[in-house]
């Protein structure tokens, strides 16, 4: 079922039933209303009836001329006076008034009773002149429950059908008010594609709810718009890097094979070859080590390892890759709970990672110190690598993790801008962060965070 369908009779159910109880209610009151009030109206004919015919000894026809000039006429009005010493038997003044005989028994016993039968109400009264009791009846046709009563339902009913009408207009035209900014944001929707991603919702005149949905979809686009821009930067790149070796490669073939040359000729030509091979090779390698730990599937193996154990280890890897390295562990914040430095992770790509951030730190500062700082805080260790190298401008720090990124101060230094993006990746696998600012007044702060163990 659609929703404005849902809507329409969710509206139409919720009115319709409020509109049924209120008029049942005014309805059930207004009888018992009409039913008392015309009991207290046969109360005071009992009561005339009595006085005049018992205590005043006034003839039938005063009464009636009476009731005539002070009181409302009621239809098929009757009144009947008994002495009840002169009344054998109730059972037979029950059948020939029909009426029940406990009608008339309350009417003796409680002074005063009421009984209707057939649209038709009777009230006793047991009434004392003299030293006797007498039984005064009157009985009458209720005017207000076979007319007023029967009109109250006719206007209910024609009243609910008015408001059924009604009701569902208004439910229609609230369900198109609500779904109306629905189908226009489906309307945008529908005309964004991946060849046009700037396009955004608008936002205007929205509710709270529906201006967070559309505040949260935009900021859906804005990361879908990155991450395509990035496949994209990405695809240019690799390209790029990709041809730039092989033709090389192939124009140092082509030459040496346009004429014979001498064998020197030929070993450096090869020379040539093998380096932008080795090139080749090594930025292939790193392309789809950085697309394998880009892949959130790939299951890998996990163990508790302590951080400052990994460090050692990756000091010992430094020093081969950078023999004369100035590199410095600083193991002074270290808690002194062991249990504070054990963290769930897998070795190799984490010492990967970090000897990653420690060499482009000591290649970057050209050989001056780097200070690598350990801290558990809040459930996290937390690495700080900082040098004092060339740093990177404040610009270019948004682009750092773009594959093949390299700062625009980095012309003088080898390399191919994969190492950031790989560490980052590897660094997210284990559930961590990785974070690039400044370091004042020269070099890079490098801030990891990885989870501790949990128990």
């Amino acid at each position: 079922m659609k929703t404005q369908n849902k809507i329409i009779l969710l509206l139409s159910s919720i009115l319709l039933s409020f509109i049924l109880v209120f008029g049942g209610f005014i309805y059930y009151t207004f009888t018992q209303y009409s039913y008392q009030d015309f009991h207290e109206r046969l109360h005071i004919r009992a009561v005339t009836t009595a006085k005049i015919q018992l205590e005043y000894h006034r003839e039938g026809s005063y009464l009636k001329s009476f009731k005539a000039e002070y009181l409302e006429k009621l239809a098929n009005e009757k009144d009947y006076v008994f002495a009840l010493d002169t009344l054998k038997d109730l059972t037979t003044l029950s059948k020939k008034l029909d009426v029940s005989r406990t009608f008339l028994d309350d009417a003796v016993r409680l002074k005063e009773s009421y009984f209707n039968k057939n649209g038709v109400f009777f009230t006793g009264i047991s009434y004392p002149v003299e030293g006797k009791n007498y039984l005064v009846i009157v009985s009458a046709e209720n005017y207000y429950n076979t007319h007023h009563v029967v009109f109250l339902r006719q206007l209910l009913f024609g009243a609910f059908i008015i408001s059924l009408l009604l009701i569902f207009f208004v439910s229609y035209w609230f369900s198109l008010k609500i779904t109306k900014p629905l189908k226009e944001i489906m309307g945008d929707i529908n005309k964004i594609g991946t060849d046009n991603l700037y396009l955004r919702l608008e936002g205007k005149n929205q509710n709270h709810e529906l201006g967070s949905l559309i505040v949260t979809f935009n900021q859906m686009l804005d990361r879908l718009e990155t991450s395509f821009e990035a496949q994209n930067n990405f695809v240019s790149n690799a390209s790029h890097e990709l041809r730039t070796p092989l033709t090389t490669i192939i124009a140092e073939a082509d030459l040496s094979l346009s004429r014979k040359r001498e064998s020197s000729r030929y070993e450096e030509s090869l020379k040539v070859i093998l380096g932008e091979a080795e090139k080749l090779n090594t930025k292939t390698q790193a392309l789809l080590f950085l697309a394998q730990t880009g892949f959130k599937g790939k299951e890998l193996h996990f163990e508790t390892i302590r951080i400052d154990e990994l460090l050692i280890d990756c000091k010992q890897t430094i020093d081969k890759i950078h023999p004369n390295n100035h590199l410095a562990l600083n193991f002074s914040s270290l808690p002194e709970n062991p249990e504070s430095l054990l963290i769930k992770a897998n070795p190799q790509l984490l010492l990967l990672a970090i000897s990653n951030i420690i060499s482009n730190g000591i290649k970057y500062s050209n050989n001056q110190p780097v200070i690598v700082k350990v801290e558990s805080v809040l459930g996290f260790i937390k690495l700080i690598i900082s040098d004092m190298g060339i740093g990177i401008p404040d610009k270019e720090l948004p682009y750092i993790y773009d594959p093949f990124f390299r700062a625009s101060n980095t012309s003088n230094f080898e390399g191919y801008g994969i190492g950031l993006p790989l560490a980052r990746n590897i660094i997210r696998i284990h559930k961590g962060e990785l974070s690039v600012f400044a370091n004042k007044p020269s070099g890079v702060v490098v801030e990891i965070r990885i989870p501790l163990k949990q128990d």
